[in-house]
Order: structure tokens, then sequence, then C-alpha cells
């Protein structure tokens, strides 16, 4: 990737940074858009809140831009988790119902639905992972006439598989079923389609590959089935004319905006902005092509060296997002000896998982193999 990019990102002058399926760190622009905001807001209050409406649907189409969607169908939420609850709580449920998923997803997409049934008798069924991979037929095979969801990672956060949308878009279309994607781990190091993937609805906190700030999250809605989710936190900033204040008329917006219950993380909207702006001037096929070229060269040194990695060896299954053990030394112990370094990794679920973005360069990854143990 160019230098002008890696120079963005300060991080890189005392570590290794490469933990982006956790926490990722802050680029330059990003801080500097949410600063400006926080010194408006200091030195003039609310003097120029029709500003900050201005950036946010700005950032709404920018956001739309890089996943091919309108902005309408953007809503901006707290995180992943009250964005799939949107999903999961708007649904008219009946007894008997299901929901299809697997049964490694992070919890942030499995616990809306898991409280359906108690609530309303959902039943919550999970195609197994096999070898660090969701078999699409095997996940798909478990719906039926009663199926109202399919909800999946786009990618993985213990393995890094990336699943294909497309063919589980294209079965859920087919059967009227809603494809519902929790994106976090993609968005942002992936280019995502949602009309080629047929996707109905996904979440994405900013704070993983979308490199923007924590309490900020992406919501799509299509349109095409916006009247099957009805809104269930509602507040002043649900209707129309929402500055009317005295007339009580329970009319939604237009679009995913009806879910935009109240005054929004307007800090975090402008940083998220920053970041998907650095996306769009690199393009989103670029960063992908490089780092689905940088994970198989981490995962070839990995194997050269003695490691098991997780998850597919083919391209288009691959991710930014690489899982690994070895059989002599534990995760803990292989990451608490990276951290010591200034190679910043992360323990999960038995594995070590290494996830890079686009500013990390192959000397990165040769500085982590070099560290590693044998």
């Amino acid at each position: 990737m160019n230098a002008n990019i890696r120079a963005l990102f300060p991080v890189t002058r005392k570590y290794v940074y490469l933990n982006h399926s956790a926490v990722s760190p802050l680029s330059i622009p990003v801080q500097q858009a949410m600063a400006w905001l926080l010194d408006d807001l200091t030195e003039n209050g609310a003097v120029n809140y029709h500003d900050w409406i201005s950036e946010t649907e700005r950032v709404r189409a920018d956001a739309a831009r890089l996943v091919n969607a309108r902005p309408n169908e953007i809503a901006f939420m707290r995180n992943t988790s009250s964005a799939i609850s949107t999903i999961a709580n708007g649904i008219d449920w009946k007894p008997g119902d299901n929901v299809v998923t697997c049964n490694v997803e992070f919890p942030a997409n499995i616990y809306p639905w898991m409280r359906l049934q108690a609530r309303c008798g959902v039943e919550l069924r999970m195609a197994p992972e096999r070898d660090g991979k969701i078999d699409v037929d095997e996940l798909v095979g478990l719906a039926d006439d009663r199926t109202r969801v399919i909800t999946i990672s786009w990618v993985q956060f213990s393995s890094g598989y990336r699943i294909d949308l497309r063919r589980v878009g294209s079965f859920c279309r087919s059967r009227g079923i809603l494809f519902v994607v929790d994106a976090i781990q993609g968005l942002g190091g992936l280019r995502l389609d949602v009309e080629a993937s047929l996707v109905d609805a996904f979440a994405a906190d900013a704070h993983k590959y979308l490199l923007g700030p924590e309490g900020i999250a992406l919501l799509y809605v299509s349109d095409r089935i916006l009247d099957r989710i009805d809104p269930t936190d509602v507040g002043w900033m649900s209707v129309n004319n929402a500055t009317n204040y005295l007339e009580y008329d329970l009319a939604y917006r237009e679009g995913a905006h009806r879910f935009e219950c109240g005054t929004l993380n307007t800090a975090g909207v402008y940083g998220l902005g920053a970041a998907i702006r650095l996306f769009l001037d690199a393009g989103p096929p670029a960063i992908e092509d490089y780092l689905i070229g940088l994970s198989g060269y981490l995962g070839e040194g990995l194997r050269e060296r003695g490691y098991e990695v997780y998850g597919p060896r083919d391209a288009a299954e691959r991710s930014a997002v690489v899982t690994c053990t070895h059989k002599a030394h534990t995760p803990n112990e292989l990451y608490s000896g990276l951290e010591s370094r200034g190679i910043i990794t992360a323990p999960r679920v038995g594995r070590l998982r290494i996830s890079p973005h686009f500013y990390n360069t192959r000397e990165d990854i040769d500085i982590l193999l070099d560290a590693l143990p044998r």
C-alpha cells in the first residue's frame, strides 16, 4: 500500500499493530475530524448545529456509496448489537418460526435471536463449523418453510472464514427469507455490494475494519424489506417533522432513518466519515486485493514455521483475518511474547488471531513471523 497511507497511522511508530479484529487505532484524519467537532462544540455550543446535520448526511451518503446502497437505507446506531437487535425485535414473529445461523458467531449475532426463543417461541438453528469453515449447503439446508431469517457473519471472528454472501442471499431471496449479515469483521477491508450480494440488512460497528471510533455503527436496511421491520426503539427523531415538538404524529421517517430514535453520536459520525473517505479514496477493490494477498503471505509463513492455520486457503474464502495454533505454545503464550516486542495480536477461542489492515506491510508480517517461536 501507499506509504502516504501508512503515515496517517501514528500507531506504526510504536507497534506492529495486527489486531484490527478487536479495536483499530485511529488515523490522523479520523482523530482530526472528531477533534474539530469537539472544538466547535466547546467554543460555540450548538450554534453550528445545522452544519453538523449536513455533515451527518454527507457521511450517510458516503457510507451508502461504499456498499452500493441508497443513503435512505443507512442508519447510524450505537453498535453492532443494537443494530442487529433492531432487526430481530422488529419482525412480527409467530410461535414455531425459526432463525438459521452457525455455532461460531460472535455473541452480538446470537443473543438478539436467542432472546426470541423465550419471548416468541422462535427456534434458533445452528450449522457447525468444520475445519474452520461454514458449509453453505449445510447452513441453508437447515431452513424450511418456517424460516424467517438466515443470519451470518460475513467474516468469522475466530477463523477469518469469509462466506459467499451471494450464494446465501440467492437462497434467501428465492424463498422470501430475510438475509441479515454481521459485517463488522469485513467492511472496510473487503468490498461489499449489497445489491449484488442480495443482502437485506447488515450491521457493522466502526471500531474494527472500518477504522473508526467506538460507539458508532452502520445499519443497512434495504428499502425492499423496510415494511417487514417495525421500529421498536422509538423517539423524537423517528418521525417526520421532528421539530414540530407539540404536534404528536407517529409518522415514521422515510427509509432506515426511522431507526435513529434520538440524538446521534455526532463526534462518532464525524470520525466514521473520515475513515470512510480513506477507503473511498484508496479504492475498495485495491484494498481487498492487497489484504487478501497479505493474508495469504501470512498464512504461508505460519505454515512454514510449523503452525496450524485455521480457515481456508482459497482466496475467495479468505479475509484479512488469520488464526493459528502451535502444538508447543498456547495462544496466550504466543500473544504475550509478541506483545512484549511491540507486536499486537489477540488470543481468541484457543487460537492466536492476527488481523492486519491496509496500512500494514509485508515487512510487518516478516517482523511477526521472525518473532514467533518455532
